[in-house]
């Protein structure tokens, strides 16, 4: 049985590359490219006078951009559930990380701005970073460990506190289907902190949009969005459990055979 730190069973080896997929994919890339530089200077020069949520919903008119060519280019579907069970109120969400997919999603699908907290590399990406540093999230240094959660609690409780909600991928890089990689206390630590509730996202996107992969699949991509859990009372380590066995049950529901025994 795959398991924590595991490898995906043999029967989940992908099908071999075709020419028709490579172009497909060739593609999708230029067509990220080509869509990124105009628009990461758009919003460089909009970021001068324009802030806040109005810069937000500029960006989003590229990752809309960025998800119709991965249907048109890719054939890359998906199926959402769950999104009934959204509050009104302050929200920090804690997500599966399987690919760069759901980092552009979930914009889309959340009525809130999202508020990423995210490793300052991003900022080095030409347009794409860039463009991201104009905007009010929390960067944080990955060498500066001791360092990091005191900036995430200083500026996570006054994003809620300006209405966005929080995202964070628990696990803190990619994870392939069928694995798990350990899930990190910050998010139920903010929780605790703000009083504000956790809400957990399981994902599929690994098969179709495969980490650090040039190569996307056509397929559909399941988002699962939990009910949200209420931080009182409990410790950060009682809490993160709490989502980790949510998140990863809910996987083995919505991908089965990523979780099933070798050979099987």
């Amino acid at each position: 049985m795959t398991g924590k730190g595991g490898l995906p069973g043999e029967h989940l080896r992908e099908a071999p590359v075709t020419l028709g997929l490579w172009v497909r994919s060739a593609a999708y890339l230029a067509w990220l490219v080509l869509t990124v530089i105009p628009y990461g200077t758009v919003v460089v020069l909009a970021s001068l006078v324009m802030k806040g949520e109005p810069l937000y919903r500029l960006c989003l008119g590229w990752v809309r951009l960025a998800l119709w060519g991965s249907r048109a280019f890719c054939g890359i579907q998906a199926q959402v559930q769950g999104l009934e069970h959204l509050p009104s109120g302050p929200l920090i969400l804690l997500v599966k990380h399987q690919s760069a997919w759901e980092t552009l999603a979930l914009p889309l699908l959340m009525p809130r701005p999202l508020s990423y907290v995210f490793k300052r590399e991003l900022l080095y990406i030409p347009f794409f970073g860039w463009s991201l540093g104009r905007l009010d999230m929390v960067r944080i240094d990955r060498k500066r460990r001791a360092e990091a959660f005191d900036r995430l609690a200083q500026q996570g409780a006054r994003l809620l506190a300006q209405g966005d909600w929080i995202i964070l991928f628990p696990e803190g890089t990619r994870t392939l289907p069928g694995t798990r990689g350990p899930y990190k206390l910050g998010g139920t630590r903010l929780a605790i902190a703000t009083d504000t509730p956790v809400l957990p996202i399981a994902v599929t996107s690994g098969h179709c949009w495969p980490r650090q992969a040039f190569i996307k699949r056509p397929g559909t991509i399941h988002v699962s969005v939990g009910r949200p859990i209420a931080p009182a009372g409990r410790s950060a380590e009682d809490l993160m459990a709490e989502v980790e066995d949510w998140i990863e049950s809910e996987m083995r529901r919505l991908d089965p055979e990523a979780y099933a025994p070798t050979g099987a």
